[in-house]
């Protein structure tokens, strides 16, 4: 069977960890056999990250912009135990939040629903979609420790020179400060991110902010969204049948007690904190799609979930790991998908589509790894270590495939 061909390069961002050893093997057995595949690497490990001042995470992301479809593969947020075992230079910040910083946009994330994997919340029969800001707030904050008898303030210089201030606190003791900042056009591209992708999916956007405290921050956000949907997208959304609801963030009670099918709309942290835990009511951090959307179309897809430390270790010392790869999968046929619509390539497309499909027919037919096998109700379920799995995904391709 001849490969299928691509006309525009995806930008690959390779990772660390375990999920680099699933990033190669995911090209090895699923991907380099049937496409002739087209990338821009950049190698975003932090070996190389470090090496290149992190240059190589803002090149990336600037290739983004230019290609306009990429698929990065997990990545290590720096702390400070990471420092000796890597000799770092510094202590390198989130590439998430450089990349996303320089995109903009919104994060869509929504869990991989299979048949054995009950919720643990039962009531959610649908899935939930967060849909994330993905620009600054404290990502991109500046932060202060101020000694005992310091004065904090806040300043504002506008364009005339002429400043504004509100004290902060005046500190009796030792303590912190942290500034945090975000653009109305920012959150207005955020909005219409929302409810565009509400309109493409059929499904109500619930927003949640802290208005009642944060008067003026989140205030603005919730002004913003209301302005836009009612100039805009009210008459859709009726025409639609679907509805624009706000609340607080304390609606995540109300999150809870829901049958699931709609997005939920947050901000940068709250979308951080949420999609963590909607993930893993669903089953696994693993089992979710997540896309970053800017407003100038551009994609970048990508696995919601960390490095898988432990089992890299396990790995290193020879032993048998049961690493689950399917949000890596999915990141990887989202982008191809998605390249495949924009260069008007149906055979890519479908490609996508039956790699997803022989995916979840390979859990469904009880062949999965450690954290599924431990969750799953499947009768006939069986453990399979990590290439094992990818190796199941391929056989059912094939057949998909002819």
């Amino acid at each position: 069977m001849a490969k299928i061909q691509m006309k525009t390069p995806l930008v690959e961002m390779d990772g660390d960890e375990m999920t680099r050893i699933i990033w190669q093997d995911i090209k090895d057995i699923l991907l380099t056999p049937y496409i002739d595949l087209k990338t821009e690497y950049y190698d975003l490990g932090l070996v190389h990250r470090n090496e290149t001042d992190d240059q190589v995470t803002v090149d990336s992301a600037n290739a983004t912009k230019k290609y306009g479809v990429a698929v990065k593969c997990a990545t290590i947020t720096p702390n400070a135990a990471r420092m000796p075992e890597y000799n770092l230079k510094e202590m390198w910040k989130s590439p998430n939040g450089t990349i996303r910083a320089i995109l903009d946009g919104t994060v869509f994330r929504t869990p991989i629903l299979v048949k054995g994997i009950t919720p643990y919340i039962p009531t959610w029969t649908k899935p939930i979609t967060i849909a994330r800001h993905a620009y600054g707030d404290v990502y991109k904050n500046v932060e202060m420790k101020c000694p005992a008898g310091s004065k904090a303030e806040l300043v504002c210089t506008d364009k005339d020179g002429k400043e504004t201030r509100e004290t902060i606190y005046n500190f009796e003791c030792d303590g912190i400060i942290q500034g945090q900042h975000n653009k109305s056009t920012s959150i207005a591209s955020f909005a219409r991110a929302c409810f565009n992708f509400a309109l493409d999916k059929k499904q109500d956007v619930w927003f949640a902010t802290k208005d009642t405290i944060s008067k003026k921050y989140d205030h603005t956000f919730k002004d913003i969204f209301q302005e836009i949907y009612d100039n805009e997208y009210k008459a859709k959304f009726e025409a639609a049948g679907i509805e624009y609801f706000y609340t607080l963030i304390d609606a995540v009670a109300r999150v809870i007690r829901s049958n699931g099918g709609y997005i939920w709309a947050c901000k940068n942290y709250d979308g951080d904190v949420m999609s963590d835990m909607v993930a893993t009511a669903y089953g696994s951090l693993a089992m979710m799609t997540s896309v970053l959307v800017s407003p100038d179309g551009i994609y970048e897809y990508e696995a919601a979930h960390g490095t898988v430390q432990r089992h890299y270790y396990k790995h290193l010392k020879g032993e048998e790991t049961s690493t689950n790869s399917v949000a890596t999968l999915f990141a990887w046929t989202g982008a191809l998908r998605k390249r495949g619509e924009l260069d008007n390539l149906p055979e890519l497309m479908n490609f996508a589509d039956c790699l997803e499909k022989a995916t979840i027919e390979t859990i469904e037919d009880g062949v999965m790894t450690g954290d599924l096998y431990l969750l799953s109700t499947l009768e006939n379920k069986k453990k399979v270590n990590t290439v094992d799995f990818l190796k199941a995904v391929d056989e059912r391709l094939k057949k998909l495939l002819g």
